[in-house]
């Protein structure tokens, strides 16, 4: 009987499929979405992740459009809270990203979102985000105007951490580049805080230029467990920028409750979405 049995159970195992490698399967698509690859004007690539809009024109005639920067991370919550909102299917959505499946590139954001540092502190490469600015003004944007009908008063920009201080930075030195600005628990202290120039210096142009950030919004998010410097960075912020409301810029801040530095971007997708999407004034 036991001799019976042990001839069965081989005969049983010899007859199921041996996989020397496991079989290979296309890898996942996200619905509605489509993918480029862009170069900078030095060469440098881009993978551009695009959520694309759904159904007819709104009653404007063009769509609105987020930029997301760290695309390779954030990108897909993004897109799928874009199609859970029936509100914001119209719009679009791009994701600046790297080749490469590394979620956050950390060689390559140190680079594009960073002022020049001296020689001897330039390790990693730093100093880029001016050269990020050009490419997203003088070839992305371009790009996506011609493939889809945009609407150039409702062009957003979304950063977190090293992005979040790349989107104050985009906001004081090209203030009419986006209408609408989210940064995300920003690294104001960075570079000995070189932010606070370029602040001082925007804040004195909007004084000289009324109705230059008359259609701007600027909405700064923080999580309840980032460093008490990054909160406090915040709300100071939001604080000196308060006064220029007279001049049309609207800030805002937000303390996301039961998340950290790295958790707050994965929570706040819809929000940042309602921020930028719901937010026309002209």
């Amino acid at each position: 009987m036991l001799r019976s049995c042990c001839t069965a159970l081989l005969i049983l195992l010899c007859s199921l499929p041996v996989f020397a490698n496991p079989p290979e399967t296309p890898a996942v698509k996200l619905d509605g979405t489509e993918q480029w690859l862009m170069h900078n004007a030095a060469g440098t690539p881009y993978r551009i992740m695009i959520s694309l809009p759904e159904g007819d024109l709104p009653w404007t005639g063009a769509r609105s459009v987020l930029y997301i920067l760290d695309a390779n991370a954030y990108f897909p919550g993004f897109h799928a809270s874009k199609q859970g909102l029936k509100a914001y299917r119209q719009s679009i959505i791009i994701g600046i990203a790297y080749p490469g499946n590394d979620p956050l590139n950390f060689l390559r954001r140190s680079y594009d979102f960073s002022p020049p540092a001296p020689a001897d502190l330039n390790d990693p490469p730093q100093g880029g985000q001016d050269e990020l600015l050009d490419f997203i003004e003088q070839q992305l944007m371009p790009a996506v105007a011609e493939r889809f009908s945009v609407d150039p008063h409702q062009q957003s920009l979304f950063g977190h951490s090293f992005g979040g201080m790349f989107a104050l930075y985009a906001l004081f030195t090209r203030p009419t580049l986006f209408d609408h600005l989210v940064a995300a628990s920003p690294s104001q202290w960075w570079s000995d805080r070189f932010l606070l120039q370029h602040e001082r210096a925007f804040v004195q142009q909007v004084q000289a230029r009324p109705g230059l950030v008359t259609h701007t919004s600027l909405a700064l998010i923080t999580a309840e467990r980032d460093a008490p410097a990054t909160r406090e960075d915040t709300r100071g912020l939001a604080a000196r920028l308060q006064p220029l409301s007279i001049h049309g810029l609207r800030v805002s801040e937000q303390l996301i409750e039961g998340e950290d530095h790295m958790s707050l971007p994965y929570r706040i997708p819809s929000l940042v979405l309602e921020q930028v999407f719901s937010n026309r004034r002209r």
